[in-house]
């Protein structure tokens, strides 16, 4: 797909509060409170989560974050409006990311997801991603699957 523009931004901005917002709305029917993980606008600032805003066409779109920790990098949050879907730029904010994660001198990618987002996860395993136990802070949970690659 042509027109995507992906730029790092704060989780507070307004376009960023509504892909995260749509996220949530997504994911709350679909998992327990226990079993859903994300971070909240204010913990994806205090942590220091590097996120990024794909637009289309200049309309927001998908976005995405990366915690670094020593030894690996993490994705968070992770996610394609509806609307969007389809189009590749799952696969674009995926491999962004990577990227990014390279030039931070991180060679290990992990993730934790719902079992429910298949999309996610073949988009995750076509890219190489394998499936590990929980690493903390994660804990074993039949709602969640947890990945990684070395890039």
């Amino acid at each position: 797909m042509t027109g995507i523009a992906i730029a790092r931004e704060r989780p507070d901005t307004a376009d960023a509060m509504l892909l995260i917002g749509e996220l949530e709305a997504v994911l709350s029917p679909l998992y327990a409170a226990e079993s859903r993980h994300g971070y909240s606008v204010e913990k994806l600032i205090r942590e220091g989560v590097h996120f990024f805003v794909a637009r289309a066409e200049g309309v927001p779109a998908a976005c995405g974050g990366i915690q670094f920790y020593p030894g690996f990098g993490e994705l968070k949050r992770m996610f394609v409006r509806d609307a969007w879907r389809g189009r590749g730029l799952g696969l674009a904010m995926l491999e962004h990311l990577a990227a990014h994660a390279g030039a931070n001198g991180c060679a290990l990618l992990r993730l934790e997801t719902g079992v429910h987002q298949h999309a996610a996860i073949r988009l995750y395993e076509r890219w190489g991603f394998r499936k590990i136990e929980p690493f903390p802070p994660y804990k074993s949970d039949p709602a969640s699957l947890c990945y990684e690659k070395r890039l």
